[in-house]
């Protein structure tokens, strides 16, 4: 199944849009915040961390792909490196306030990318 999941995962980010590869990255932001909450819950502090950093790769990611000669860039450049300081503040301080702050703004993401592709799909369609 774990095989079956990696396959489906790599065909669907191998053939995806570049809108739809942002998406990816929120709803895997999203999975990942949840899962370091859950972990945190159950005393699996490493694993919370792991999936934490990962959490801030993606971050870093939507921050380096960001083209700055649009305003909406910038206001996202703040977004992102406001989201990066919250998650270290979860790790240093176990603040679970600052994580949930995060989960919130993954969580709203994935909504208002997938109704942005909505829109655009429905554009290209008429």
């Amino acid at each position: 199944m774990q095989n079956y999941q990696h396959q489906y995962q790599k065909v669907r980010v191998e053939t995806a849009s570049p809108g739809e590869l942002t998406l990816i990255l929120y709803e895997e932001l999203y999975r990942r915040l949840n899962l370091s909450r859950h972990q945190f819950e159950g005393g699996k502090i490493e694993e919370s961390k792991d999936n934490v950093y990962r959490s801030r790769e993606i971050l870093q990611e939507l921050l380096v792909t960001l083209n700055m000669k649009y305003e909406i860039a910038h206001q996202l450049y703040q977004l992102y490196d406001y989201y990066l300081r919250k998650l270290n503040d979860f790790v240093v301080k176990k603040d679970l306030s600052a994580l949930d702050e995060v989960i919130g703004f993954s969580k709203d993401m994935v909504a208002t990318w997938k109704q942005a592709l909505q829109i655009v799909k429905s554009g290209n369609d008429q």
